[in-house]
C-alpha cells in the first residue's frame, strides 16, 4: 500500500468517496440545485471571458481571442477617465443611487413593522396584496403609468388645471427625472422588498415582547428595543447588498424615461455603456467602462462590509 506523508492511499482518496456517497444519496438536491448553477456560469462566469475587450481593439475578423492589445494597455479606461461624459455619468449614477436608497431602504422596513403591528389578520392581508401588487408590473407599463400621469396632458396636469394651477412640464424639465425614476420604483418596490423583514419579525420571541409589556414599555419601545434589534442582522445585510450595486443602475426603466431634455439628469454608466457598444460599436471602450464599474462595485460592497463588522460585528463574511 502506498504511503504519502504518513497517510495511505485509501485514506487520501476517503473525503472524495465520501462527497461522492453524499451526492449519490442527495441527487434530488442536487437536481434542484443544477439550474442555478447551470444559470450563473452561462450568465456570470462565461461572459467573463469578454473582459478582455477592455484591453484590446476588437477585430471582427480576428475574434475576441487574436485581436491585438491596445497600446497603452489601459487606453480605453484613458479615454473613458479624459472623456466628458466622465463626471456626468459618475455623479448621475451615485446621485440616483442614493437618493433610492436613503428613500426606498428604509420604507420597507417601516411597511413590515406596520404590517406585523396590525392585529386584524384580514386587514394585514389586503395590506399586503396592495401593496405586493406594483412589484408584478412590467417596466415598460411603469414608464406608461408614469406617462400617463405626468405628461403634458397627465391626469397631474388636468387636476392642476381644474385647481387654475399652471401645468407642470414634468417629463420634459430634467430636474423632475430623479424624482420620478425613485419614488416610483419605491412604490413599485416596496411591498415585495418588506417580505424578508416581516419574515425576520415573525421570529421576535413573544415572550421579549410579554415581559416588555409587563415592564410598562410603550410600544414604540417595544418596537426600537425589541423588533428593530431582532431584525438588525438583515437590515445590515440587505444594505450592504444594497451598497454593492452603488454604480450599477436598472437599464430599462432609465432608457425608456430618457428623452433628449433630460439625458442631462438622465444618463448612468448602463445607458452610457449600451450606447457606446450598441449604438457606437465601441466594444473596447464600453467593456473598460463595464469593467471599471463592477470593480468600483466590488471595492465598495467590501469597505461597507468591513465597516459592518468593526462596528456591528455583522458582515457577510
Amino acid at each position: 500500500m502506498n504511503i504519502i506523508s504518513g497517510f495511505t492511499l485509501t485514506q487520501y482518496q476517503h473525503p472524495v468517496r465520501k462527497y461522492i456517497r453524499s451526492v449519490v444519496k442527495n441527487w434530488r438536491l442536487y437536481v434542484f440545485l443544477a439550474p442555478a448553477i447551470v444559470y450563473f456560469i452561462v450568465f456570470a462566469y462565461m461572459p467573463m471571458y469578454g473582459v478582455q475587450l477592455a484591453f484590446k481593439e476588437l477585430s471582427m475578423r480576428a475574434g475576441i481571442t487574436a485581436s491585438p492589445w491596445v497600446d497603452p494597455l489601459f487606453k480605453h479606461f484613458i479615454t473613458f477617465f479624459e472623456s466628458r461624459k466622465f463626471f456626468e455619468v459618475i455623479w448621475n449614477t451615485l446621485y440616483l443611487n442614493l437618493y433610492g436608497l436613503a428613500a426606498g431602504f428604509p420604507i420597507p422596513i417601516i411597511l413590515a413593522i406596520l404590517l406585523n403591528e396590525l392585529r386584524s389578520v384580514r386587514y394585514r392581508k389586503i395590506v399586503q396584496n396592495v401593496t405586493y401588487a406594483p412589484y408584478f408590473i412590467s417596466v415598460v407599463v411603469l414608464v406608461g403609468m408614469i406617462n400617463l400621469f405626468f405628461s403634458n396632458r397627465g391626469i397631474v396636469n388636468q387636476f392642476l388645471d381644474f385647481l387654475n394651477r399652471d401645468t407642470v412640464m414634468f417629463l420634459q424639465q430634467g430636474s423632475y427625472f430623479p424624482h420620478l425614476f425613485i419614488w416610483s420604483g419605491v412604490w413599485q418596490g416596496m411591498g415585495y422588498s418588506s417580505i424578508i423583514y416581516f419574515a425576520a419579525l415573525s421570529g421576535v420571541p413573544p415572550e421579549l415582547q410579554e415581559a416588555a409589556v409587563i415592564d410598562g414599555a410603550s410600544r414604540l419601545q417595544r418596537i426600537w428595543h425589541i423588533k428593530l434589534t431582532h431584525i438588525r442582522p438583515t437590515i445590515i445585510i440587505l444594505l450592504i447588498l444594497n451598497c454593492a450595486y452603488m454604480l450599477s443602475f436598472g437599464f430599462e426603466k432609465v432608457y425608456l424615461m430618457q428623452n433628449a431634455l433630460n439625458i442631462q439628469y438622465s444618463e448612468v454608466i448602463t445607458t452610457y455603456i449600451f450606447k457606446l457598444g450598441i449604438g457606437q460599436r465601441n466594444f473596447g471602450l464600453a467593456s473598460a467602462v463595464g469593467l471599471f464599474q463592477n470593480v468600483i462595485n466590488l471595492i465598495i460592497m467590501l469597505s461597507v462590509n468591513w465597516v459592518a463588522k468593526k462596528t456591528s460585528d455583522i458582515g457577510l463574511v
